[in-house]
């Protein structure tokens, strides 16, 4: 949830871009406690302030290569509840599909998205809130021309509904109090829509966000 007490570092080494977002999140009510240039400044920040959350550019100073999401990893496994946004000018699916893996609470934006600032902040509020938010064009690339067979086949229409919040970044609370369903009902479909989409329980993936893959791939296709 967006408060005022949302604690934000902000990392991207184009100075305009980076005073911008800071000014836009802070007329939307978050706290800026730092900014930053590069990636050591980046963990500096985030390990002196603690944020709530990180926003960072995958490619920053000295290679601008993947240092952001070296920086983000690192973040992740130090400090495991701090969401993390991670943005970048081009779709690279190799670095969206390994900060995918780090789990909930993480997102994956074109800064082409930041332009629609409504659609920019809903994006945040779905990580901070522990949903997984991944740019639809991302979602594309990711599974390419992988279209034999429609998995949702397999799913009920109830399923369905649940798999479709799920994609909204929607924890299985709030996708009970939007069905008018207990949360217990919700984690028996969820647990149903793994099995029927052949995600198997595995301490190195995380099968939800590739349930929603899943969902997304055949959305867009």
């Amino acid at each position: 949830m967006i408060t005022s007490r949302t604690r934000v570092v902000l990392a991207d080494d184009e100075v305009l871009l980076r005073e911008g977002m800071a000014d836009l999140l802070t007329r939307a009510d978050f706290e800026i406690v730092a900014l930053a240039g590069d990636a050591r400044q980046l963990l500096t920040a985030v390990r002196e302030h603690r944020p709530d959350l990180v926003i960072t550019d995958i490619r920053m100073p000295p290679e601008h290569v993947d240092e952001g999401l070296v920086a983000a990893r690192a973040i992740r496994a130090e400090f495991p509840d701090v969401a993390v946004m991670v943005l970048s000018a081009h779709a690279e699916t190799e670095h969206a599909a390994e900060l995918l893996t780090a789990g909930d609470r993480v997102g994956y934006l074109l800064k082409d998205r930041i332009t629609d600032i409504h659609e920019f902040l809903d994006s945040i509020a779905r990580v901070l809130g522990g949903g997984t938010v991944v740019d639809p064009v991302l979602v594309k690339e990711l599974l390419g021309a992988r279209h034999i067979t429609d998995p949702l086949h397999r799913l009920s229409s109830r399923e369905r509904e649940v798999l479709a919040l799920m994609a909204e970044g929607q924890s299985n609370a709030a996708i009970g109090r939007s069905l008018w369903i207990t949360e217990g009902t919700v984690e028996k479909h969820v647990r149903s829509i793994f099995m029927k989409l052949r995600i198997p329980e595995s301490t190195e993936v995380h099968r939800r966000v590739l349930a929603v893959i899943t969902f997304l791939d055949r959305a867009f296709s």
